[in-house]
């Protein structure tokens, strides 16, 4: 429980960063720095589009990063930095995602809807589930730890993570367009 207060409360303050953000202007002088160049910083946050703690953050960035370029080719960029993103959460922090996942689905009714996802026929779609939670804007620790128990191999792995992160990235672009 201590834990779960601790994430709270990471996830509040990111959210309240990624308002300062927007609202300070940091945003712009941070590209400024980059020497304007609009994808670096669209491959940093979407390495940052990844986490539960750094999603509002990386939203923000791209948000303003919509009428900067090419939308298209911010949102592959910003997928690639998120595949980064998401195979270092998958590969090498998978125990503790797995850890958190079990934590957020304990319950006997939870747990009973995890046995029988893990099933060989559900085990299917669960890429499917993950692929779409990855696409949002919701963190990606969720959609990973699913993907994780349906045991896709590395190479439709990355291509899940890359296609629906760019998607999501892609919407959100559009959004602040159209804002």
């Amino acid at each position: 429980m201590k834990k779960l207060i601790i994430d709270i409360l990471i996830i509040s303050a990111s959210v309240y960063l990624a308002i300062y953000l927007v609202h300070s202007g940091l945003i712009e002088r941070l590209v400024e720095a980059a020497g304007n160049n609009v994808l670096l910083v669209a491959l940093i946050a979407g390495f940052f589009f990844t986490s539960f703690f750094t999603t509002p953050i990386a939203i923000a960035i791209f948000s303003s990063l919509a009428g900067q370029g090419n939308v298209f080719l911010i949102a592959a960029v910003g997928g690639l930095g998120a595949l980064l993103g998401d195979s270092f959460l998958f590969f090498f922090v998978r125990e503790r995602v797995a850890k958190d996942a079990s934590s957020l689905m304990r319950g006997s009714r939870l747990s009973r809807v995890m046995k029988v996802l893990k099933k060989r026929r559900f085990r299917r779609i669960l890429p499917f589930i993950g692929a779409l939670i990855i696409a949002s804007p919701f963190p990606d620790e969720i959609g990973l730890a699913l993907i994780g128990v349906s045991k896709l191999r590395r190479s439709q792995f990355f291509l899940l993570s890359y296609s629906m992160n760019m998607l999501g990235i892609l919407a959100i672009l559009a959004s602040a367009l159209a804002l």
